[in-house]
Order: structure tokens, then sequence, then C-alpha cells
């Protein structure tokens, strides 16, 4: 056996893009690679303009939430953080009436650290800032492999809580939203890069399968301790009927029976789990597995079904 193995080196950012706004914005701007941004931040992002104005200023890459309509600003910087940037951040942010703003930075002080985690304390829930750390790396003469990681980040619990803390939440409403803050944590930890929706008070958290013909939803009924997962078909009946002709094969993927449900508008296939109490913490993380493993599988199977209808139209 050859047990010899390769060395990893880290590559000068300029060398891979020598001009911010030519070469790097360009490259973020491919969706392959605002994808790796969206698996790192957790947040679906849709490429809305490159270069977009802001008075006699310019934002490298305006985009917005894919689900939400956020409007998200993206500033980059292939050097140390500087106060300049800092400044055009907020900018760029004001300008564009931003949900999210992200920061992509060769290496962050600990002033500008602090700054990023001051705003993201002050500022209410419409508002997340995220600082990202972007590095090149090599193995031996391989081609470079670019990483995004997470510097800074909102801590989406306290935020929404202190948004809605005015509204008077009741229990209930507070175990909702702790159950989607924990489970989207949850999925992030294993690497789950679907759970990109900012957790809220309701009985739902919704999962984009790349089309906005449907999504999935992932629900919870504390009532009757039953959680699902379900795809969410708005106002489309010829895709329902579509996959419904496909009923055993789908359900042969999945594993079991789904219930298929018909309204006048909107239409589902849904999956539920019973017995779930949301209140037994010591196996609240068995709920967990089991909506993200059927997350993932309802992504699979009906992001490539819905993919094929609209190809056949």
């Amino acid at each position: 056996m050859n047990n010899k193995l390769g060395k990893l080196s880290r590559a000068d950012l300029r060398e891979i893009w020598k001009n911010e706004e030519y070469d790097f914005s360009t490259w973020l701007a491919e969706e392959e690679n605002l994808s790796l941004l969206s698996d790192e931040v957790g947040i679906s992002i849709k490429l809305l303009e490159k270069e977009a104005g802001v008075g006699r200023y310019s934002l490298d890459i305006l985009a917005e939430e894919e689900g939400t309509g956020r409007k998200i600003i993206i500033e980059n910087q292939l050097e140390n953080t500087n106060h300049d940037h800092l400044g055009k951040i907020i900018t760029y942010a004001a300008g564009h009436d931003a949900g999210i703003v992200i920061w992509i930075f060769k290496d962050i002080s600990e002033e500008h650290r602090s700054g990023i985690d001051w705003l993201n304390e002050k500022t209410g829930e419409d508002v997340l800032f995220f600082g990202v750390k972007l590095e090149v790396w090599k193995i031996n003469d391989s081609a470079p492999a670019p990483k995004f990681q997470v510097i800074c980040r909102p801590n989406e619990w306290a935020k929404v809580v202190k948004h809605v803390s005015d509204k008077d939440l009741g229990k209930t409403e507070l175990q909702k939203l702790d159950y989607w803050t924990k489970l989207k944590s949850y999925a992030l930890d294993k690497k789950i890069t679907l759970f990109r929706q900012t957790p809220s008070p309701q009985h739902w958290y919704n999962i984009t399968i790349g089309s906005s013909e449907a999504h999935l939803g992932l629900t919870i009924n504390t009532r009757e301790n039953l959680i699902g997962c379900e795809l969410y078909i708005n106002n489309n009946k010829p895709l329902f009927e579509f996959l419904k002709n496909q009923q055993k094969a789908i359900e042969d993927q999945l594993g079991g029976k789904l219930e298929w449900i018909e309204a006048k508008k909107a239409c589902r296939i849904v999956q539920r789990k019973e017995d779930a109490d949301l209140d037994d913490e010591k196996n609240i993380s068995l709920l967990f597995d089991w909506m993200i493993e059927k997350a993932v599988a309802f992504h699979k199977v009906f992001s490539q079904l819905v993919k094929q209808y609209k190809d056949e139209q």
C-alpha cells in the first residue's frame, strides 16, 4: 500500500484573482461559485446584479435570498479588512435596503470583528451581517480550490426573539422558534446545506428545490405531536398530476406511503411521523435526524422530477 500523502499549501489570493472587480467578482457571480458561498453561510443566494450602483459608488454583487426575496449585498476584499470597506458595506446596505450583508476578506482584524458582532447585536432580525474569510488551497501541483469560512455570523435565535419581543409571543410560538433554530444549527453541523431559511415562530420551515413551481416544507404540530415533510405546489395542478402519475415510483424511492392532497390552488405531497414529542429534549435529535433524512430524500427526488416537468413543457 502506498501511504504517501500530498502536501497541502495555501495560495496567494492575488495570484488567482488580480483584480477584485473584474476577476474575483466575475468569478463569484457564477452560479456554481455563489453556491459555494451559499453552502457556507447557510443562505440560498440568487444573483441579481454585478456592480450595482449606489449613488456614485458601486456594490460588488447584489443578490437576493431565494424563498424570501430579501436583498443581499456582497462586498469583496482580497486583502485584510479596513475601515473603508466597513463603511462601504453599511452604505450599500442602506442604499439597497438589504436584509443580509456579506463581507468577504482575506483576514479580519479584531476591531472589525467586534464591529460586525456589534452590528449583529444592535440591528433587528431583518438585517444579518456575515464576515467570511476566503482562502485558496492546493495539494502539491493540483488546481487551486477556494474555501470560504464564516468568521462572524448573527445569533439568529437572539435576533429573532429581540425582533418579536414586542409581539408578546406565547409559549408555543417560542417553542417553534427554538425548534427550527436548533434544527438548522444541527443540520449545518452535519454539513447539510439545505437549511438556509432564517427560523421564525411558525409551524413550518421552507426549503427551496431550485424552482418557483414548488418548495419543500417541514412542519410541526405541537398539539398532535406530529412532524412532517412535504412538497408544496402552489397553483400548478398539471405538475401535481405529473407527479401523481408516478406515485408508486416516488413512494418506492422515498420508502413509504405519501399523502397526496389536492386542493383548489395549493397541492401537497406529505409524509408524517407520529408520536413526535417536541418537549422531550433527550430525544429531540431523533426528530432532527428524521427531518433531515426526509428533507434530503425529498429534495433529491422532487428537484429532479420538477426539472423534468419544466423541460417537457
